[in-house]
């Protein structure tokens, strides 16, 4: 049974677990390598699975191979890029593009150019493939605008027929009133649309929409159209600078460093150096680590991670590490934990204060 895996994998020690998921990656990308290949000769073959009931070959997918609808639609679409450039499976296989990323190029490729854009997009991850399809098909901006959302009736827990999510404007709905609610949001966009282009989009509430509006009303002198784009630049700006000055210590024109007063070890006496970071180390690591965790594994691979990063003692506090530009490193949560258990062994929450790096 297929539950024994799970097993099977808790008894592998570390090395052999990191070996064996390798192993299967590689395995899953040659399979779908192979998959893909298939689809694309019966997609040449419609009597095939039209002979066997289906009437497509996305339905032939989802109904008869079981895929999901998205993996459906990502295999025929690398099927029948593959028809026209067969070398993406080689790419497939060796995992320099996903299949993610061969529905994204596919439209934009032509026996021209094909090698080109493969190459560029070889390794890259699914934001960078965004940016390449904005430059190779560039799009006009999009037109602002700021719009109210329409606003969904709740359903009583008894009725048993539909609501209509915007009532008719010739019908208004004269009887009780149900609390209303908001259409669940569409995740927040911010995507390229042609080169140095970026389209964002959003959602906001009443309040933020007044301050909006306000906000547009006394700019008018500076941006008379009220453009939000313009308006959200500006605002950005001002925001990074005051999260900046208030996180790194960023500042034009910086204070000395001030000593900052060590504590002293009650057991033993000696002066310990104080836990705080100077602003004046947080103004040199952040740009010196180029605001990433700095964390690097035996292998040489350097973590990738931008968020939720934190100032790590290099030499851990707790063993008298100063807190110095040299021993301050950017490290990201899970890289910071990891790194404290290497040296204080499994965490436990009755030493938290003194294994924090």
């Amino acid at each position: 049974m297929k539950i024994n895996l799970l097993a099977i994998a808790s008894g592998l020690s570390d090395p052999d677990l990191l070996a064996r998921l390798d192993v299967l990656a590689g395995t899953e990308r040659d399979a779908s390598a192979e998959l893909v290949a298939h689809l694309a000769v019966l997609d040449s073959r419609p009597g095939v699975y039209a002979a066997q009931g289906f009437g497509s070959l996305f339905s032939y997918c989802t109904q008869a191979l079981r895929l999901s609808e998205d993996a459906a639609c990502n295999r025929i679409e690398a099927a029948r890029a593959c028809r026209r450039f067969p070398v993406i499976l080689d790419l497939l296989a060796s995992g320099a593009v996903s299949l993610t990323c061969v529905r994204l190029l596919a439209r934009h490729l032509s026996p021209e150019n094909h090698q080109a854009v493969l190459s560029t997009a070889s390794g890259k991850s699914r934001r960078q493939i965004e940016a390449l399809v904005a430059e190779l098909s560039p799009q006009p901006d999009v037109a602002s605008s700021v719009r109210k959302l329409p606003v969904f009736t709740a359903r009583s827990p008894s009725s048993t027929a539909p609501t209509p999510a915007v009532p008719a404007p010739s019908e208004p709905d004269t009887a009780a009133t149900p609390s209303p609610t908001l259409p669940v949001a569409p995740r927040p966009i911010v995507r390229a649309t042609a080169p140095e282009r970026y389209r964002v989009q959003f959602t906001i509430g009443p309040e933020t929409h007044e301050k909006f509006r306000r906000l547009q009303a006394l700019l008018r002198r500076e941006i008379p159209d009220g453009d939000p784009g313009k308006i959200f630049d500006r605002a950005v700006a001002l925001l990074l600078e005051k999260v900046e000055r208030t996180k790194l210590g960023a500042a034009t024109r910086p204070r000395a460093a001030r000593s900052i007063r060590p504590r002293t070890d009650p057991p033993s006496g000696d002066r310990l150096p104080s836990r705080d970071v100077p602003r004046a180390v947080k103004r040199l690591a952040w740009p010196r680590d180029a605001g990433q965790c700095a964390f690097v594994s035996t292998s040489g691979r350097r973590c990738s991670e931008r968020a939720f990063l934190e100032f790590h003692h290099v030499q851990p506090y707790a063993k008298h590490g100063p807190a110095t530009v040299e021993n301050i490193s950017l490290r990201c949560r899970r890289h910071n934990q990891h790194e404290a258990q290497m040296i204080f062994g499994p965490y436990r929450a009755e030493r938290n204060q003194e294994t924090d790096g």
